[in-house]
């Protein structure tokens, strides 16, 4: 419930400036100057916290168990990942999610042995956001949001959704759930450490590269790794900014995601982004590296 609080305050705090904000030089990132501020916060608590906690993480538990750890929250995981397949009338994806859950959960011992993905049944990474964009709702602009990391109004507000639906975050034993989500919390940031080591070196301007990855990535895995070419989508930016996308010009925040080419696996969204929000399946930082070199779409599921 405190991690719900925090969000719906950040997403008002964001739509506030979001309606004095005029529009700057980047038509989808309108709130630049305040994103990057909040940017460097949560990157300072990152490199404070989160950072150090994760490399102790690492080098304290051997591989085998830290597997086990981020199967066993990946099958949790996978219920909500199945619900969104079916609300965005994804039948077959989603009854492979509910028979994932159901292999894992009795021969996979809990979840900590994924021995559904041997027997063929591919995971799979829905949200409520992704199911928003596809049912038709503009991304809105990007946003960052303070701890939770990259964003935009839609995906904030399916944020909203995906907390309440996290088994985590719905443990009744308060000792119980805060030592889970630490447990998960350094795992997903271990996870992401030689990816964030790649982000270091590589990008020259680490926000800008993470906002068009973020972008990318989300609009990669709204239309399944298969995003229509820039003339065949778009939509007319709404008032209230929550309606069905229609056609329009190039670069409007509010089509149903980012313009531009997707990077086929632009998983760096920031050091908090994939930590801190409450639901979203591990990262695989393999293939972050062809980020930087690559530019066609990859299917992205």
């Amino acid at each position: 419930m405190n991690a719900l609080k925090r969000l719906g305050a950040a997403l008002l705090i964001a739509g506030a400036a979001a309606g004095c904000a005029t529009t700057g030089e980047n038509p989808r990132d309108p709130l630049e100057p305040i994103n990057r501020a909040i940017f460097g916060f949560n990157e300072g608590v990152d490199k404070a916290v989160l950072k150090p906690v994760a490399e102790g993480y690492r080098a304290v538990l051997p591989g085998i168990v830290r597997a086990g750890v981020t199967n066993f929250f990946a099958n949790l995981e996978d219920v909500w990942i199945g619900i969104n397949n079916l609300l965005q009338g994804k039948v077959e994806q989603g009854l492979g999610d509910v028979m994932r859950v159901a292999i894992n959960s009795t021969f996979g011992l809990l979840g900590l042995i994924d021995v559904a993905t041997d027997a063929g049944l591919e995971k799979h990474n829905e949200d409520f956001g992704q199911t928003l964009g596809r049912w038709g709702f503009g991304s809105g602009p990007y946003l960052v949001l303070p701890f939770f990391g990259p964003s935009s109004l839609r995906d904030g507000i399916g944020s909203m959704f995906d907390v309440q639906a996290d088994l985590v975050v719905n443990i009744d034993h308060v000792r119980t759930r805060n030592t889970t989500f630490a447990v998960r919390t350094a795992d997903r940031r271990a996870n992401l450490l030689d990816a964030s080591q790649v982000l270091e070196e590589a990008a020259l301007d680490k926000y800008t590269f993470t906002r068009e990855s973020y972008l990318q990535r989300r609009r990669s895995q709204i239309y399944d790794g298969s995003p229509p070419r820039e003339e065949e989508s778009g939509a007319a930016r709404p008032q209230d900014g929550l309606r069905p996308a229609r056609a329009q010009g190039h670069d409007s925040p509010w089509a149903p995601e980012a313009r531009g080419e997707a990077l086929p696996h632009a998983l760096i969204q920031s050091a908090l982004s994939p930590v801190l929000s409450a639901s979203g399946a591990p990262v695989s930082v393999g293939s972050t590296a062809s980020a930087l070199t690559t530019s066609h779409p990859e299917g992205n599921r």
